[in-house]
């Protein structure tokens, strides 16, 4: 491919990480596994989102994990690509395209997914410690609330850029309290029915948990 930094400026390695990272991002994994698998457009049911959440209310367990861990990839695979051409700069880029893509697709009128599982994806990619982090904290406030959308908002919002702020990565952390800013505004109404009290719990047939 040739020694792409010789070719661009570092406006221009941004950009076309940023493009990368978008692309890779905007596929609508949950869709696509759905559609192959012959079941009703997820865009249909329950809250409308293509991420794995709303997989999972088709019924089938295997391809709403397949969606979980695609989503994720694609985030991580965007900073892998990005870092591996321009560097770490450009591996935030991409990092950052990637969510965008996943939140706002232009193929789906920029109706995307909620953005968890791909944050994570770029999380692993660009410091996989704090991935462990985000798993560790999701889990306990899951398991002591049996609330997804608040263990994500948690693990989002403040245990990643406290881990980070605490660990000196100063440029991540500006970059992932972005990415949380954008996580509590796709989860506007999760939030709601947390403070009123009709949020679905991990495990209810009626549950409202966060996608991805």
């Amino acid at each position: 491919m040739g020694n792409l930094m010789g070719w661009l400026d570092l406006g221009q390695q941004g950009l076309v990480a940023l493009l990368i990272g978008y692309a890779l991002g905007s596929i609508p994994f949950g869709l696509v596994l759905t559609k192959l698998a012959g079941t009703e457009d997820i865009r249909t049911i329950g809250s409308g989102n293509i991420g794995a959440t709303n997989v999972l209310r088709t019924g089938r367990k295997g391809l709403a994990v397949a969606t979980l861990l695609l989503d994720g990839f694609k985030g991580t695979a965007a900073v892998l690509i990005a870092g591996h051409l321009f560097g770490p700069v450009a591996a935030m880029m991409a990092g950052f395209g990637a969510f965008l893509g996943h939140l706002f697709p232009a193929w789906l009128g920029f109706k995307g997914g909620k953005g968890v599982a791909t944050y994570i994806g770029i999380l692993f990619g660009l410091w996989w410690q704090g991935g462990l982090i985000f798993a560790a904290v999701w889990l306990g406030v899951a398991a002591a609330t049996r609330y997804s959308s608040l263990a994500a908002l948690v693990a989002t919002t403040l245990a990643v850029p406290l881990a980070l702020w605490w660990s000196g990565k100063i440029a991540l952390l500006g970059l992932f309290i972005v990415l949380g800013i954008l996580v509590i505004i796709k989860h506007k109404q999760n939030i709601e029915r947390l403070l009123d009290g009709s949020e679905g719990r991990i495990g209810n047939k009626s549950s409202s948990a966060t996608g991805s």
